[in-house]
């Protein structure tokens, strides 16, 4: 039986002395009232070493209304009111990928003709409907796509920018020479490989601005091309064509690349290939040269784009090429890419590691792909092992929870990515990299966030708070857990945790529309470790 008055002595030394009642917004739900800045979801905030994953339920991919239904949940739990953060004034850029609607007459895939795929733009309107109730206007919002810009009406983004007032780029003249000063933003890339400067579409990268990187999840060429590529349709032609082979060109200012920027790409192909970075040494323009050439201006752009949120929206996924053709054999083809209800969104802060969770998620070993180990040496991550990356449900209505990676069903998406048709080797065209990679332990060290060593309960956010709010815990090894909330009479009203609980940092909801205003406290017990803080309620 708990001793109320030890307990209240205890609570009201752990908790100090009393806050103050002015609002807290940082995990906001949106039931407070208005709040001048808006931001991602506290938790994913403080955990840029963490992928978030988020289990969709969608029939099939043209139930637009479930679509939509999937990206407001998303929207609505990911990003939330806050008392710091993105003014409520900026504006939101969206980088969905379309980079190809072209169509076939034929029937297939659950549509009425096939397409390109792309990231779904009922799934975009979702989100961005989310974030209009936050107090941003549809008009607030862009969409910017440098590719295929006639196609917007074929792939529905045209109508959805008319459903959520918002914009996409308000010409569809891409071409850097062809557009007026003000409609481009030059970016300097003072540490590029490639690029020494980079001219993007307005508004990407200006001030005043915040991106939202929704890639798609799908095989292509380059391999899963996912959020790290998919900023590739945020900069102006001709400078996008990062695709590009080695023994071509870019039409571009020759001021704006390094003066050596072949040399050190052939400089660097080359000790990748010594270094034994896979399928490196596939010969020819189509070889490891091609995509050491590839990822090199990807890198450059990626190191100078900043982005709110990384997000793979995998409510659908595609194999093959990443539009028309592919591995199967269908009615209409004996070279189809086909589409598969994989049913996921896969996000969090860090491009690299949602990209190699994707990979994995793919039926891929991310240790295979050439991008990953170039970014790891130019010092733009440190991540390559999969198994190394805190992964967590993300539930729409409740706490994300850490979560075994394995424990997460696998799609395989087949590439053509690096062929191994050479030396004898038999492959076919469209393959899984799979193979075995060894990942050496002293290869990547993941950030101390992610690997706890002491015990630590945090004050819970907001506070005060109403109706919920979220509390943050981290668990220097893995054991029972036990966290209590109760009210000044000392009474047990709710217990938020009780049993065993991974080693690492989680979160726990207190959703309190069945509790009165009032002082409340929550009690963490772990092995023999006991903490308890204060807390309020205001309704």
């Amino acid at each position: 039986m708990l001793n109320r008055r030890n307990f209240m002595k205890k609570a009201a030394l752990a908790s100090g002395t009393a806050m103050a009642v002015k609002p807290i917004k940082a995990l906001g739900s949106r039931y407070q009232t208005s709040s001048d800045y808006f931001g991602v979801h506290e938790f994913i905030e403080n955990h840029p070493e963490a992928v978030f994953i988020m289990k969709t339920n969608v029939d099939v991919k043209t139930n637009h209304e479930a679509v939509t239904s999937a990206g407001m949940a998303f929207g609505q739990s990911v990003f939330v009111p806050k008392d710091d953060g993105v003014p409520i004034t900026s504006m939101l850029t969206i980088k969905p990928n379309i980079t190809n609607t072209s169509r076939s007459s034929n029937p297939a895939n659950n549509d009425e003709y096939r397409m390109g795929i792309i990231t779904d733009p009922w799934f975009v309107e979702g989100v961005i409907e989310s974030v209009k109730s936050l107090g941003l206007s549809g008009s607030q919002v862009h969409s910017i796509e440098t590719w295929n810009l006639g196609n917007w009406g074929p792939a529905g983004y045209t109508d959805m920018t008319t459903r959520t007032g918002s914009n996409m780029n308000d010409t569809e003249e891409t071409v850097v020479t062809s557009l007026p000063e003000e409609k481009v933003q030059w970016i300097d890339v003072p540490e590029g490989v490639f690029f020494r400067r980079i001219p993007y579409i307005w508004p990407i990268n200006a001030e005043n601005t915040w991106l939202l990187n929704i890639s798609k999840f799908k095989a292509h060429g380059m391999g899963i091309t996912l959020c790290c590529k998919n900023l590739q349709g945020t900069i102006c032609h001709d400078y996008q064509l990062h695709c590009n082979r080695f023994d071509s060109t870019i039409p571009m200012d020759s001021a704006h690349r390094s003066p050596t920027a072949y040399q050190d790409i052939q400089a660097n192909y080359d000790r990748h290939v010594s270094d034994g970075i896979p399928r490196w040494d596939r010969p020819g323009g189509n070889g490891g040269i091609w995509m050491e050439t590839w990822a090199s201006r990807c890198l450059d752009n990626n190191s100078v784009t900043p982005c709110g949120l990384h997000i793979i929206e995998g409510v659908y996924g595609r194999d093959g090429d990443g539009f028309l053709n592919g591995p199967n054999s269908g009615e209409y083809s004996t070279h189809e890419a086909w589409d598969y209800m994989t049913n996921i969104i896969i996000f969090g802060k860090d491009q690299y590691r949602v990209d190699i969770i994707g990979h994995w998620l793919a039926e891929q070993e991310p240790g295979n792909f050439g991008l990953f180990h170039m970014a790891i040496d130019r010092g733009l991550s440190n991540a390559l092992n999969p198994m190394n990356i805190q992964v967590y449900e993300w539930f729409p209505d409740s706490s994300p929870v850490l979560t075994n990676l394995t424990e997460f069903e696998r799609t395989p998406l087949r590439t053509y990515y690096l062929q191994r048709d050479y030396d004898g080797q038999t492959e076919e065209q469209y393959h899984l990299c799979d193979e075995y990679y060894d990942y050496p332990a002293e290869s990547v060290e993941e950030p101390a966030a992610g690997n706890p060593t002491a015990f630590v309960l945090h004050q819970n956010r907001p506070n005060p708070f109403n109706p919920n709010t979220a509390i943050e815990y981290s668990l220097p090894s893995s054991g029972h857990a036990r966290l209590e909330v109760y009210n000044m009479s000392g009474q047990l009203v709710d217990v938020l945790v009780n049993g065993y609980t991974a080693k690492g940092s989680h979160m726990a909801v207190f959703n309190t529309r069945n509790h009165a205003s009032g002082t409340y406290f929550y009690r963490f017990r772990f092995g023999g470790f006991s903490e308890t803080k204060k807390m309020v309620l205001l309704k």
